[in-house]
């Protein structure tokens, strides 16, 4: 009898497992057909802040790809370290050799400012700030030509207050690197998005963070996030406290990740896992339902059989299915397959790994 009632319970939350998955899917693709303006009225000067640590791999050509930005107004790129002996210094000593005609600044400071190095580095750079608008993103983030553009005419809409981007995963380092992109495609970003359409989710991501500059001396400035290890998200939910409304438009930008060893994904996801239930504990708890195929074959090991593992094997397949086509739209659909250069070379945006290679779009 527990072994019934426990295959059934199991059963019940494979089959809402399914729905969300069907759900997610059906979201995901009615995302990808929103349209983002790319077209700012006006072209106030921005200034993108770099916070840097180490010679990742691929991080010339993450930097490299915000270096080539058709956009019309001013701009200004500002990277920052906290060591003298920092191997990024000789990334951005190279790039202002390749673009020497864009106006980058490198901040070397050592001063800590809180737990969190990454804001410490952003407290010092901050006295570099030259425009109105400021991007912050993430090192690991590589974008296309027309993202400063898409990004400024977003702030620019009315009642805007701030700029977020979702994000998809491109593994450059290997089948360990191509798993954690697999996560970012198939699972984050789907979650995201049901997240937006059901009202449940408030996200700022370090992906992207565009706001005024008089919005950010509003809020502080950097240093009381200094402490905060999901700083990001401590950032939007400041922002939406002074009544700024974050705007999320329909276009990701690629994370490029660089996981070589097990170890180094396990524990890069074990991370992940506990900044999102540090901030979002229910949200957390409810991912269980969106796993439907182990539910499936725990019900199935427990009694109810192989005829319950094979309807939540052919949903969860198809809802996959559908999904990935949609987060390749999401991500192709609103670049048309520009070339642009990075690194000296001319290159696609990348598609995301795991996800609808091969498939029309």
């Amino acid at each position: 009898m527990i072994l019934f009632w426990s295959s059934l319970a199991a059963s019940v939350v494979a089959v809402v497992g399914c729905g969300y998955l069907v759900t997610a899917a059906i979201l995901v693709g009615r995302f990808a057909r929103d349209r983002a303006s790319a077209c700012p009225a006006a072209a106030p000067g921005v200034t993108v802040l770099k916070p840097l640590h180490g010679d990742e791999p691929g991080l010339f050509d993450n930097l490299a790809s915000f270096c080539v930005q058709n956009y019309p107004g001013r701009m200004q790129i500002v990277c920052g370290v906290q060591d003298a002996a920092d191997d990024a210094i000789a990334v951005v000593e190279r790039l202002r050799e390749v673009h020497a005609d864009r106006g980058l600044d490198l901040v070397i400071e050592t001063k800590v400012h809180g737990l969190n190095r990454k804001v410490s580095n952003l407290v010092n750079m901050a006295p570099r700030i030259r425009h109105d608008v400021v991007v912050l993103a993430d090192s690991d983030m590589r974008v296309n030509p027309d993202y400063l553009s898409r990004v400024v005419a977003a702030l620019a809409e009315s009642g805007i207050g701030a700029v977020t981007c979702l994000y998809y995963g491109v593994g450059i380092t290997g089948i360990w690197a191509r798993l954690g992109a697999l996560v970012i495609n198939a699972q984050f970003l789907p979650s995201v998005v049901v997240g937006l359409a059901l009202g449940l989710a408030r996200p700022c991501f370090g992906s992207t963070l565009a706001l005024r500059r008089a919005t950010l001396a509003e809020i502080g400035g950097f240093k009381p996030f200094a402490d905060h290890l999901a700083d990001d998200y401590a950032m939007g939910e400041a922002l939406r406290a002074h009544g700024c409304k974050i705007s999320i438009p329909s276009f990701a930008v690629a994370h490029i990740c660089t996981q070589t060893s097990l170890r180094e994904l396990w524990r890069q996801q074990l991370r992940w896992a506990r900044t999102i239930r540090s901030i979002d504990p229910a949200g957390y708890a409810g991912t269980i339902v969106s796993h439907a195929l182990p539910w499936a074959l725990i019900a199935a090991l427990l009694g109810a059989g192989l005829t319950a593992l094979l309807p939540a094997i052919g949903i969860a397949v198809v809802a996959s299915v559908l999904a990935c086509p949609g987060v390749r739209s999401i991500v192709v659909r609103r670049f048309r397959f520009q070339l642009f250069e990075l690194g000296g070379k001319l290159e696609r945006p990348p598609l995301p790994d795991g996800c609808g290679r091969g498939l029309g779009g």
